[in-house]
This record gives structure tokens, sequence and C-alpha cells, in this order.
């Protein structure tokens, strides 16, 4: 079906289109070889609350935006290369159904279908679009995805010290590294993770510690390779032993320990 569309003037009209609901705020979409396969509404789970948003399937990037009014306008257009996606379908909870996760390096986020068969059409175009890339490209897919920002609802205190109740006055803040929802005593570090932005990120103490634990790794293995070998015909007689770092520090570790996004955990179990 993708090489039957590609560069048809029916295509370039549907593209054209796309375009010209996001108009200016909006990147331009057309490329030789670019096919609209489907579009739709999926309700996105958001920091605050799900909201819907307006999605465009083409056969090499994912696009989505706010509605402004269906089919006219959109905007916060958002533009995800399909090679960098992978899919994770998830459990149903009480406030949403037919749910799946879309992963990424930088972002990962959930959305829900309106029903079972709109979701199964969902993923299955955009895994036949996936693994036609991934054999064109001879790339692999994403093994580190970014963490997905946990709603704000999910809890009413920090998912770190579990002591700091959230209110007005106390705000809630995210960690970008694992997304669980933080208060600012357990958010205070900053850390750079080129992957996500090229500025410092809004890490939780937890995970601030293993960031710099693996970075003292990394720059030890590369002091080590970079490091001359001593010669024994200069008199020289190796290390006697290694200056081992202490990373086995046991930081504390939230009490349900265990990925929120599973299907064995539902959102409503925490803290119930």
């Amino acid at each position: 079906m993708v090489d039957h569309l590609a560069n048809t003037e029916i295509n370039s009209q549907r593209i054209a289109a796309v375009e010209n609901c996001f108009g200016a705020s909006g990147q331009p979409l057309a490329l030789p070889g670019r096919v609209l396969l489907g579009e739709g509404i999926l309700t996105k789970e958001c920091r605050k609350k799900p909201k819907p948003r307006i999605f465009f399937l083409f056969n090499d990037i994912l696009v989505y935006g706010s509605i402004i009014i269906n089919k006219r306008k959109y905007n916060s257009q958002h533009i995800i290369p399909l090679e960098d996606v992978t899919l994770e379908t998830l459990p149903d909870t009480l406030q949403m159904k037919n749910r799946w996760m879309i992963k990424t390096s930088k972002k990962s986020f959930v959305v829900s279908a309106a029903s079972l068969t709109e979701r199964k059409e969902w993923i299955s175009h955009l895994e036949e679009c996936i693994k036609h890339l991934l054999s064109k490209t001879g790339r692999q897919p994403c093994r580190e995805p970014a963490a997905p920002w946990i709603p704000d609802k999910a809890t009413d205190i920090c998912m770190r010290c579990t002591q700091t109740k959230f209110s007005t006055l106390t705000r809630r803040h995210h960690c970008r590294k694992c997304g669980f929802v933080v208060c600012a005593d357990c958010s205070r570090q900053r850390f750079l993770m080129p992957r996500l932005s090229p500025k410092p990120l809004r890490v939780c103490n937890l995970c601030y510690r293993q960031l710099l634990a693996e970075k003292k790794k990394e720059a030890e293995a590369d002091r080590r390779q970079t490091e001359p070998i001593p010669s024994a015909m200069q008199g020289y007689e190796p290390s006697s032993g290694d200056d081992s770092d202490n990373d086995d520090e046991k930081a504390e570790q939230w009490p349900a320990d265990t990925e929120f996004y599973t299907s064995q955990v539902s959102w409503s179990s925490f803290h119930s």
C-alpha cells in the first residue's frame, strides 16, 4: 500500500491538509516517499489528566498534537521517528481502557483507544511500519527508552521518601530518569543526560546517586583503556591492586519496589 500511494496526488493532498491544520506552528511534513497511512484521536495520559490528541501515522514518523478545532486546527505538533519507537500493551485501569505505551529514547507516554479493535489496528500498523524501517536501515530497536511520567493524581505523597504530602503549597515534581512523582527535597539534584536534553535535568536523589556511580565506572573504564601499560624492560612493576570505588551504597528503595507500568500493579493500588 505504501508503494502504491507514494508520490501520488491524493497522498500529497492529504499531507498538505495535515500541514495546513497545524499552520505556521507546525513543521513541513511532505517528503519524497513519505505516505500518510492513517489518523485518529487517541487519549494521551498527561501529567495532570488524560487529554484527547490527534495522531497521524506516516510510513516513517508518528505525528501528534493538541486539538483546537477537529479537522481544521491543531497545535503543539510533535514528530516521532518510528525507528525509535517500541510498543507495550498495558492492562486496563478503572479510569482508562485499551491502553498501550509508546516508548522512545527521548519520551515515553501512554495512550488509549476508544475500543479494543481500534487499539489492535493502531498497534498492528505501527509495528508493521517499524519492522519495515528497521529492516531497511539495519538499525536495532530502542533498547533504553525514556521512563514515562507517572500522572500527578496517581499518588498524594512523594514516591521516594513516602513522607511528604502534596498540597497546593507543596508541589509535585517528576524525576526525568525514573518518572516518579517526588517532592522538592527528594529532587534537588540535576544531572546531564544528553539523550534526553542538552541541559541538566531534575532527578530524584536515588537516581542521582545511581547516575553518579555509572559515570564514575565509565570514567574509570576510560582511564584504564587510555593508561599506558608499564614495561617490565624499564623496571616497572604492575600495580598490586585496583583502586575500587565503593559504589555499592544501598540507597533507600520505594516500598513497592516494582516497576510502575506493569501488568501486576495498577495505579489505584498504590498508597491505598
